[in-house]
């Protein structure tokens, strides 16, 4: 059983959970995804990334939560907004989304204690084609990594899947950052790679909680973290894109913990 003081530093395993843990996940997880449901008829061409920013904040809290990712490391904001070439880590700003735009908005609410943390693209009003493909590939991606998820199977084995669809369709996989074990800790063992070989690394166990959230570049995986210490750049200034789900591990395989309700983790853009 885990208790409280087992909750407050990384742990040097990968953390198993208990039903009761699961169900504060639940919550947290309801309430990131709601967060970005709620911002959808928001993200329009012309709009602050500032504005966005303090919508979500003021969601967690009335919603009894506190935003994760605020004075975390020193970070500024609720949530993090990076749109077209910024791979993740943007910062949000008086700057303003244009038509054409893809987006991605990152969120972590924390409740109880638990923290969930979600991530979807966005379309701002008409984009092109090879920008609608290269989020289509993303949402893939993830939901091919999510069906490898049950005990028995390895990270190699949703690293693998993920890696190979976006290959396939001429993608690269991001190689600079990936998912983390997550609960009580924000970002906790494992670190959940989105590229290996199938049958490598932990065998996965029910009660294991981490994210899956791999970024597709439509040109080379290579990114650098601009002079502010957050954003993250594709070097090549490619498109890119990501998507971000909780999940813990079950008896037959995954719960979502971060699934929109109202089924909008892929929004349709804002009339």
């Amino acid at each position: 059983m885990n208790t409280d003081s087992d909750y407050l530093i990384r742990s040097e395993s990968i953390r198993i959970h208990t039903e009761e843990d699961f169900a504060g996940m639940r919550k947290a997880g309801r309430v990131a995804a709601d967060c970005l449901d709620m911002l959808i008829p928001h993200v329009v061409p012309g709009v602050k990334t500032s504005d966005l920013d303090d919508l979500a904040r003021e969601f967690i809290m009335d919603h009894g939560g506190l935003p994760a990712c605020l004075y975390y490391r020193g970070y500024q904001n609720t949530v993090c907004i990076s749109p077209n070439h910024i791979v993740c880590h943007g910062i949000p700003s008086e700057k303003t989304l244009r038509e054409g735009d893809i987006v991605n908005i990152d969120v972590t609410a924390i409740i109880d204690g638990w923290h969930g943390d979600t991530s979807r693209m966005y379309e701002v009003g008409d984009v092109a084609p090879r920008s609608r493909r290269l989020v289509d590939i993303t949402y893939e991606s993830i939901r091919l990594g999510l069906e490898q998820i049950k005990p028995g199977n390895t990270f190699g084995d949703i690293a693998h899947a993920i890696q190979v669809f976006a290959e396939s369709q001429r993608c690269s996989v991001v190689r600079d950052f990936c998912g983390h074990g997550v609960g009580k800790i924000f970002h906790d063992n494992p670190n959940v790679l989105h590229f290996g070989r199938a049958g490598t690394g932990p065998v996965l166990q029910k009660g294991m909680f981490f994210t899956v959230e791999p970024m597709i570049n439509l040109g080379k995986p290579d990114v650098k973290v601009l002079n502010d210490g957050w954003t993250a750049v594709t070097r090549d200034k490619t498109l890119s894109a990501q998507c971000e789900h909780s999940v813990g591990v079950t008896d037959t395989g995954v719960e979502i913990f971060t699934a929109s309700v109202t089924g909008q983790f892929r929004p349709q853009p804002a009339k």
